[in-house]
Parts: C-alpha cells; structure tokens; sequence
C-alpha cells in the first residue's frame, strides 16, 4: 500500500514530478496547468518501463487539487488502482518483450 509518507513534499512538486513504484505498478505525481491555476496529475502503469517508454494506451491519469488534501486524494487513487487491477500488476514485470 502507498502511504502519503512515501510521496516527497509539496514544495518538491511544485518543482518536479515525482515517480515511484509499489507491487508491479509504476507512477508519477507532476503538477499542470489548469484554468483556475494548477493541479496534481496523478498516472499509474504497469513495469516494467518508465513513464516515455510506455504506451500511452497502458497509463491511466486522474486530477486533484494541488495542495496536500489532492496528494492524499491521489495516495487513495494510486491505491484504488493497485488493489482494483491487482493482477495486472502482478504479471507486469514480465512484458519485457511486449513493445
């Protein structure tokens, strides 16, 4: 389970994304453009390549406010995702040769 300790601060998202990994599955936190100022992209995909090298098809993305409450938001969605298609990231080191 991703817990919001694991996620650097809001001062280094305002910077920079942010990846990480957990159990098969990859993802990045970046801060974007918004009209009404910025918010917290958060995308998930499965290993075992980096955010460019993976088909934009195999990502899937959800925004939250770009304060801490859209980080704890986001931690919760990550994790959503990890137990909701937890068999697509138990079998997502092996694709190696897929692409």
């Amino acid at each position: 389970m991703i817990e919001r300790r694991d996620i650097l601060s809001m001062e280094f998202l305002k910077k920079s994304e942010f990846t990480g990994c957990h159990q098969g599955m990859r993802y990045r936190l970046e801060g974007v453009p918004a009209d009404e100022g910025r918010r917290l992209r958060a995308t998930v995909w499965p290993e075992p390549f980096n955010f460019f090298k993976t088909p934009e098809e195999e990502k899937e993305s959800a925004e939250f406010s770009f304060d801490e409450d859209g980080v704890t938001d986001a931690v919760a969605w990550m994790n959503d995702r990890l137990f909701e298609e937890k068999e697509r990231w138990e079998h997502a080191g092996g694709g190696w040769d897929r692409y």
